[in-house]
Formats: structure tokens, sequence, C-alpha cells
């Protein structure tokens, strides 16, 4: 296993620091580095602590639902986000400008990301990739080596002498790049601490930079990769961002994508910079507030449950959009914790980086986007629903399914079937036609306008009257869930309900099915479908937190 990068301060913990929290955000950073999951003795070895911590520490995780425990492992879940969210909603960076790198992306055809400085090196906060056989895999959160990239001269044209001495001891201490999980390893060793057996001068490209107002990457993460990036400035003229356009050496060469593509890198830069000056201030959005779980009894949460940590981790949330600076006592307010419980939580992550302090005002660092934002950042709705879909087939011992929509088709993503000697089997990729099946039906009726699909009679059961395949999904518009009853195929009987974005859009359906001599209709509302939304509500919980900075795939 690679070791997270940039540790905490190498200077003791301060007495007020909370134990607790130092520790459980260690196990995330871990679970981090191992993309996401990892066993719970694997756990132990890396983060150095007791097995007993360890369980203790991913219990309260899987409590707030930060991790999910499968078996042995520990996996990190979608809620996690809402930490990584907390700090890009406080940046604002992601609300601005993704759509102009997103633009920009589909002009060139090529990657597109924005990165912003975290210390020595530099954390991705939006990526734009193209869907090729050759592909790029950093993700929203992703942390690499200033020296190695080409936002990373950009931003040390604004180091002091401090930043190049920590950048330099960086250097001589981690020669080979382990403590920066994604990215290879270095090929050999560095010839020195100012420069490199791969051929890059990195104060020389900074002061290039400076003269330049852009700078290259040549193939310095590994070869074939090559990047021309340009700085985002704020009105004052410090750097907000670095929006970098990616290709390979296939497509373009270093000098290539310099020549073809910069003015066009200029022109986005200039409309990205219009939209940060003229953005009117942010109206502060609803902090999340004090988690039930916290002011829970000890009896009701398990002797398991770590509340200092839960309650450290609560501090981050109570940044966000209009609440990118924080004094004590507006996160006191923000979480309803006491005073002074808020203040040692925010003294701890001060100490570990997680937040800065100036003047009595708090703010939170990339850093924050390095506890499960990378492994989580491409999650996909499948992914999203496939756990809650195990635990439903497990109550009610039936075959559940996610499906999406496709034309006057649905293509089931996810499906979980119990052990029986008789189950439904349909396979994750099957198309069947929409307007016979629950999930369908559950679809088609939030597309008011669309005009109907043709139908044809599958079974002596099939609605293929248009009146009455009208009625019925007027019917299901309004109840919210969609009951089928042999009209696929003979005993065959569904009930499905909508999943929907943060937008109210329905972008999927879940659904039971069965024989249908198991449960009779009436059984089918009144015990089937109170659980069959709950967790649709808990699949729409979690895509709501994945997908507030990024789109979510269906499948």
């Amino acid at each position: 296993m690679r070791p997270n990068a940039m540790p905490a301060q190498d200077s003791a913990a301060p007495a007020e620091a909370v134990t607790p929290l130092m520790r459980g955000l260690t196990v995330l950073r871990r679970l981090t580095d191992t993309d996401g999951s990892c066993s719970l003795s694997a756990l132990e070895r890396a983060s150095g602590l007791a097995r007993s911590t360890v369980d203790r520490i991913t219990a309260t995780l899987a409590r707030m639902g930060y991790v999910r425990l499968d078996g042995r492992d520990a996996v990190v879940a979608p809620r996690l986000m809402e930490l990584g969210n907390a700090y890009l909603a406080a940046l604002r960076l992601p609300k601005l400008l993704d759509p102009h790198a997103d633009a920009l992306a589909d002009g060139l055809d090529e990657s597109v990301s924005l990165a912003v400085a975290d210390r020595d090196g530099i954390r991705f906060i939006h990526q734009a990739t193209r869907r090729r056989a050759m592909s790029l895999s950093f993700r929203i959160g992703d942390l690499l080596p200033a020296e190695r990239t080409a936002p990373g001269p950009l931003f040390a044209t604004e180091w002091d002498e401090a930043d190049w001495k920590r950048w330099h001891e960086r250097r001589a201490a981690d020669p080979e790049d382990r403590g920066f999980p994604a990215v290879p390893l270095r090929s050999r060793p560095l010839a020195g601490s100012g420069g490199s057996t791969l051929g890059d001068d990195f104060e020389e490209r900074t002061r290039q930079a400076r003269d330049q107002g852009w700078a290259l990457d040549d193939q310095l993460i590994e070869p074939g990769l090559v990047a021309l990036a340009m700085p985002v400035r704020e009105a004052d003229g410090r750097i907000a961002c670095v929006v970098s356009v990616v290709s390979h050496t296939s497509r373009h060469s270093a000098d290539d994508l310099h020549g073809t593509l910069l003015p066009r890198l200029r022109s986005a830069v200039a409309a990205m910079e219009r939209e940060l000056h003229e953005a009117p201030p942010a109206a502060p959005d609803a902090p999340s507030g004090l988690a039930t779980w916290t002011g829970a009894s000890k009896q009701e949460l398990g002797r398991e449950f770590v509340e200092s940590l839960a309650r450290g981790l609560t501090v981050i949330t109570s940044f966000g959009e209009g609440r990118a600076e924080l004094t004590l006592t507006e996160v006191a307010e923000a979480t309803g914790l006491p005073r002074a419980t808020a203040r040692r939580a925010l003294i701890t992550l001060e100490h570990l980086g997680y937040v800065t302090a100036r003047d009595r005002v708090f703010r939170l660092t990339p850093r924050v986007l390095g506890l499960g934002y990378p492994s989580l950042s491409r999650v996909t709705l499948p992914d999203i629903a496939a756990p809650h879909l195990t635990a439903l087939s497990e109550q009610v011992l039936e075959s559940t399914s996610l499906a999406v929509l496709t034309g006057d088709e649905i293509q089931y993503t996810a499906r979980v079937a119990p052990s029986r000697i008789m189950s439904v089997n349909f396979t994750v990729g099957t198309r069947l036609p929409a307007y016979p099946t629950s999930l369908g039906r559950v679809m088609l009726a939030d597309q008011t306008e669309r005009k109907l699909p043709e139908v044809a009679s599958l079974t002596s059961r099939t609605v293929t009257d248009p009146d009455a395949l009208r009625a019925a999904l007027d019917r299901v518009r309004r109840e919210g869930y969609a009951l089928v009853d042999e009209e696929l195929e003979e005993g065959l009987r569904s009930i499905a309900v909508p999943v929907r974005d943060r937008g109210g859009r329905v972008v999927a359906a879940v659904n039971i099915a069965m024989h249908s001599s198991r449960r009779t209709i009436e059984e089918c509302v009144a015990e089937l479908l109170p659980e069959l939304r709950a967790t649709a509500a808990r699949i729409e919980a979690d895509l709501h937190v994945a997908g507030r900075f990024r789109k979510v795939p269906s499948i």
C-alpha cells in the first residue's frame, strides 16, 4: 500500500486535539489509498491502530453512512462525499466554471481538468473526459506532485521561500513519489532535490510559466501523456484554479498542443474569469445541522459508536456555499455543537491540514477531497443502488432490479435475486419493451409529452389499447408506483417506483418481481410497496450527494 501524500504536520498534536477524530481521519485516508475498499485487518496494519480501535471507527463510520461493512471489508459509501462536497460548495469554482470546462472539452474533443493548489501538490476539482480506448484515469480529488504536472509550475509562481523549502524536503524524502497514489512511481530516483533523471527542471519551468502565462506537461506523469495549462485568476490577480487540456502523443505532441490549442484555451480562460469576477455573492445554503445521532444517547447508538469522531466530521459539513469562511461561533451554530466541542474539532482539523485559520476565521482546504472522494467520484447509479437492492431482496426474499429507459425499452442495470429454485431471471443488460413492465411504466409516466410506444400483445393480459395504456400511465403518475400483473409473461407480477435525481427528474426505476402465486396484488401494495419506496429513497439520498458536483452515469 502506498502511503497517503502530505501527511499530517510533523509537530506533535496540540493538547486539545481530539484523538478519536485524528484516528478516524487516518482510517478514511487509508481507505482512500486503497481505492475505497480494504479489509479490516489491512486497515489495522496500514493505520498502525489497534484492531479494536479500527472496529469502533469503522462501526461509527458505518452508522453515519460514510462506509459500508461488507463481510470483513470496509467500503466507502456515497454519503462520504458530503465532506468533499462541503469544500467544493464553499469554493464555488465548480458551480461557476464546470460548464465552461465541459464546453471546452466538447469543442476541442480533448479532456479538460480544473485543479487547485494543495500545498506543494495539485488536486483536481473537475474532470471532463473523453470516451476513448485510451482514456485518462484521474479523478476528482486525486493529488499529484506539482513538478510532474502542467498546473504545478503555474501554482509555484506564487510560492514563497517556505513553500520552496517544503517542496525540496518532500522531493528528497520521497524520490519515487510513493506518497502520491494517483500517479505511477518514477522509473528512476531523482538525481537531486532540484531536478530529476526524467529531465524536468521544475524551478526553470516555473520561471517560464511566470513569463509565458501558460505551462506544458510533456510526458512527466507517464509516457504518452501531454497537457497544456493556464491559470484562472481572481479579480485581485491571485490564481483561483488552473485549467488544463490533456491529450496523448498519438493525437498531439506537446508543441502541437501548445501551437494548436492555446488560442482556444485563452478564450475559455477569459470567459471563466468573467464568470468568476461578475458572479454575485453566494447566498448561504442551509447547513447540515447537528445530525440526529450526535444528540442520541449512547444506549441508542451502541457502545461502539465514537461520538467525538462523528461530531468532528460534522464540523466539516458546516461549511458550504455562502459559508466559505466561518468563525468558531458560526461553526457551533451551524452544527448545534457546544462551542468548546466545535473548538477542539477545529483545532484538530487545522493540525491535520483540513482547515486553515486566519484572524479567527476558518476555511476548508482541498485536503478534504482526499477523504474518499477520488474513489467515489466515478461511482455509477448501479453502484449506488446495488447494496440497497441487496438489502431489499434479503428482506422481502424476492428479486429486485434497477433499470433505465432507452428509447421505448428498459435496460436492466442492476439485479439481485434470492436463492430460490424458481426466481425471476433477467440479467444485467437485458432489454425489454417498456410498456408491459412496471419499471417501464414508472419511467414512461414521467414523460408526459412523450408519444406512446408501439405495443403488441405479449400475453392475454397485456394492455394494448392506447386509451387504456394512457389511463394506466396517468394512474402511475398520480399514485407514484406501477404494478403490472402478467402483462409481460404469464405468472410474472412486479411492482416499481421511480428514482429521481437532484432536480426531481426520473432517471431510473426500481422494482420487486415475483411469481404471481407468492403474493396477491393487495399484499404487494400493502407489504412490498412501503419497503420499495424506502429503498428508492435511500438510493436517491446517495444519488443526490454523489451527483451534486458531477453527473452520475445511469449505466
